[in-house]
């Protein structure tokens, strides 16, 4: 256990540099950020200083991260298997860092629908790229092709629905806590998810 946490130890003291250094920042401008003195900083990144929890919590305030992130150890789950709806075509994938977040792949043959009255409208926003093929996306009254390799991102509270064009498509989706709730609640259940509106889990 003592070699685990001294391992955790360096590895804090690693990624406090680090941070430090891509952020552009010398040790006398962290230190500064942090109200430590320079030496005392620099002390803590090279193992000379003991990690005091709240030096830990100004540090990673300071560092625009969290407590959490800045000790987090290196998990034996790095590799994550989708959930699989082969029915629909889709593929999704939990973001541990973030349980509100999902990552969502699905594949579409079919328009946007022409009703707008099959829009939808929820709060929350989504990012997609596309993967491969040609998607539209209806946004209220506006119309935009997405190609492959290229993205999109928009609130959710504008009506939304993306479809195929001129054959199949596929997109990858990043959707946060209330768009995947909107889906979860326009659908009913996965069972009854139309691809023409956009992705659902």
């Amino acid at each position: 256990m003592a070699q685990e946490d001294g391992a955790l130890d360096s590895l804090v003291r690693k990624r406090i540099r680090a941070l430090r250094v891509a952020q552009g920042w010398s040790l006398e401008e962290l230190a500064t950020r942090a109200h430590l003195s320079q030496s005392s900083l620099s002390r803590i990144e090279n193992g000379q200083r003991r990690l005091a929890l709240d030096q830990l919590v100004t540090l990673a305030r300071a560092l625009d991260t969290t407590l959490d992130q800045l000790v987090e150890n290196a998990a034996d789950d790095v590799v994550i298997s989708p959930m699989i709806d082969g029915t629909h075509g889709l593929m999704r994938w939990p973001i541990k860092g973030d349980p509100g977040m999902s990552v969502v792949r699905q594949r579409m043959t079919e328009p946007p629908p022409d009703n707008p009255a099959r829009m939808r409208a929820h709060p929350g926003r989504e990012w997609l790229v596309v993967l491969s093929g040609t998607a539209i996306l209806m946004l209220g009254h506006r119309r935009f092709r997405v190609e492959t390799n290229q993205a999109a991102e928009f609130p959710t509270m504008m009506p939304h629905a993306i479809g195929a064009e001129g054959g199949p498509c596929e997109i990858l989706g990043i959707f946060d806590r209330d768009a995947r709730r909107g889906h979860q609640r326009d659908t009913g259940d996965s069972s009854e998810c139309d691809g023409a509106q956009g992705p659902c889990d």
